[in-house]
Order: structure tokens, then C-alpha cells, then sequence
């Protein structure tokens, strides 16, 4: 015997969403172009806006995964860190060039990863290469490695260690 009831309709995304596919995406782009610019006019705010709606929903079929937060203070907390990191390691990165560059200890290392979410991956591997002095150079292909390079690593094992603790395990908590 065959079953009569047609086939469920696809679930359709609510309207919302439809209309801002990547809130967080939009939220970041918003605030971005409003520092970046610095000038609060209304029209200003009002093109911030229209980008932060309109580049999302022009990229939207290349996100295969949707940008899910679990911990809002978490974020908070991580771009706090973040951006301290990015302040500190700026100076760092100037002391170490004007004091003795040829006393620099450059290497690569490899990070291997416990976040398996491809949006926290990029978002360390972006951190890592945001900080002043690191930057991430591969990831492997099944995503579970990491390379990156240090301008002044004397010890690896450190450095990896404080990259796992400052980063990752507050994206595992995030994402």
C-alpha cells in the first residue's frame, strides 16, 4: 500500500532571517564601518546599515555554516582580550625590532586544534594573524592543524600553550 500524504513543504526560514541572514555578520560590519569611518552623521550610519543588510545577503549561499554564538558574554570577554592582545603585542612588536631584531627568535609551529566548528577555526586562525607578530600560514586539510609563524618564539611549547588557553578554549566556549 502507498502512502497518499504529499511530501512536507521545506522549512522555510522565518522572515527575519531571510531579510538578515547573519545578524552577528551585519552587527560586526555595522560597528566596523562606524569606527572605521568615526563620523556618526545619519547618513553615515544610514550607508553602515545598508551594507551591514546588503553584504550578507549577497554572499549568503557561500556560508555553509550558520553563525550560531552560544556564549554572548564569552564574546565579549574574547574581543576584550582580543583587542588588549592586538595593543600589547603592537609594542611588543616595536620593542623587540628597535631594541635588537637580530636577536629575534622567528619559528613555525603547529596548533593542533580541538575546535571543530569552521567558524570558530577562522576566527582563531584570523585572531592569530590579527595579533601583531603571529600569523597563521596553513591549515591542514581535514582542519585539525594549524601552522603558524611567530616573529619571536623562545620557546614553542609556551606559545602554543598560551594560543590554546588565550584563544581556542574561549572560542569552544563561543561557538
Amino acid at each position: 500500500m502507498t502512502d497518499s500524504t504529499p511530501p512536507a513543504a521545506p522549512a522555510r526560514d522565518p522572515l527575519w532571517l531571510r531579510l538578515l541572514p547573519h545578524p552577528l555578520i551585519s552587527l560586526v560590519i555595522l560597528a566596523a564601518w562606524l569606527v572605521l569611518d568615526g563620523n556618526l552623521t545619519p547618513a553615515n550610519v544610514l550607508l553602515g546599515a545598508f551594507l551591514a543588510w546588503a553584504l550578507p545577503r549577497m554572499t549568503r549561499r557561500f556560508w555553509r555554516h550558520p553563525v550560531h554564538v552560544r556564549s554572548w558574554t564569552g564574546l565579549v570577554r574574547f574581543a576584550i582580550i582580543v583587542i588588549w592582545d592586538i595593543i600589547t603585542a603592537n609594542l611588543q612588536a616595536v620593542r623587540l625590532l628597535l631594541k635588537s631584531p637580530q636577536e629575534l627568535k622567528p619559528a613555525f609551529f603547529v596548533i593542533h586544534l580541538e575546535l571543530t566548528n569552521p567558524v570558530a577555526i577562522t576566527v582563531l586562525a584570523n585572531t592569530i594573524t590579527l595579533t601583531p607578530g603571529t600569523v597563521s600560514a596553513d591549515l591542514s586539510s581535514r582542519q585539525e592543524r594549524l601552522l603558524v609563524h611567530g616573529l619571536h618564539v623562545p620557546d614553542v611549547e609556551a606559545a602554543i600553550a598560551q594560543i590554546k588557553a588565550r584563544y581556542e578554549a574561549p572560542l569552544k566556549e563561543i561557538f
